[in-house]
């Protein structure tokens, strides 16, 4: 049987209303395909607190959550990821990539234009419906 992972990822909105993508490197998983930011919630950790520690690792930066986006499970090859997305905003520092190539800010009605992970195309589906 296959090991399921919960998983935090980040919708950070900007106030030009463009959203933080940020682009996987070679080394990672699905390499050199788009994610919303975030990582493993650790076992002594609730998702909102997962949540604002990954950003502050991968991005060095603070954010404050809001509410959750949408909850999925997608089935990868060796393991299962729940992948609970929840919306953001930055209250401190400007977010740097530490493990992603690239991060970018793109409008939302954009969100489809980049070859996203797919345990992520549900949020971004979400997100173009949301307009």
């Amino acid at each position: 049987m296959k090991k399921t992972v919960k998983v935090v990822a980040a919708v950070i909105e900007n106030d030009q209303k463009e959203i933080l993508c940020a682009l996987r490197s070679p080394e990672m998983n699905n390499p050199n395909m788009w994610e919303f930011p975030g990582g493993k919630v650790e076992a002594d950790e609730n998702i909102f607190s997962a949540l604002v520690r990954e950003i502050n690792e991968e991005l060095s930066c603070q954010i404050e959550t809001k509410e959750i986006l949408i909850e999925n499970l997608h089935e990868y090859d060796t393991f299962i990821i729940n992948l609970i997305v929840i919306k953001c905003r930055i209250v401190e520092g400007t977010p740097t990539p530490s493990e992603h190539s690239k991060l970018i800010w793109l409008k939302r009605e954009n969100l489809d234009s980049l070859k996203w992970v797919p345990a992520d195309i549900p949020a971004v589906k979400q997100l173009l419906s949301e307009k």
